[in-house]
């Protein structure tokens, strides 16, 4: 008798789930809203002119403790330090943000992408044109946290 219960009782549960509506969402067409401080994928940020606001101080590669970011300056002509190669590597990266703690300019912010997922492992080590295409200066901050 109790075994027949339970399989009524369940049986209950199934057909009132059956007639409800699908909580379900469409993935390509409908996007998950995050919550603010969510930290997506890594993006440099440009100034006025599309340059990187990046100077090259490695501080972000110090602190990373994936050790994911390699960082190599260069010397404008007009004597001011700029980024000669910036790399991340997703693979490694844990997304923790401490990188963008240490960066003394605010040149690099951790988007909201997260669709990260690549054929293969060379399209997740990122260099710098593909970091400054996420996110133009255009007054469009939709893909950044702020």
């Amino acid at each position: 008798m109790f075994k027949i219960m339970a399989l009524l009782k369940g049986l209950k549960l199934t057909l009132r789930q059956f007639f409800t509506k699908p909580i379900t969402m469409s993935y390509p067409e409908e996007k998950w809203d995050f919550p603010e401080r969510f930290r997506g994928q890594t993006v440099l940020i440009k100034n006025e002119k599309g340059e990187p606001l990046c100077v090259a101080c490695g501080l972000c590669e110090k602190i990373c403790p994936c050790s994911c970011i390699e960082v190599s300056p260069a010397s404008a002509a007009d004597g001011i330090r700029r980024m000669e190669h910036y790399q991340i590597n997703l693979l490694r990266c844990s997304f923790c943000g401490l990188c963008v703690e240490a960066c003394p300019v605010d040149a690099i912010r951790m988007g909201k992408g997260y669709e990260l997922a690549q054929s293969s492992k060379q399209a997740l080590i990122l260099q710098e044109n593909s970091l400054l295409l996420n996110y133009s200066n255009t007054g469009d901050s939709s893909c950044l946290n702020k």
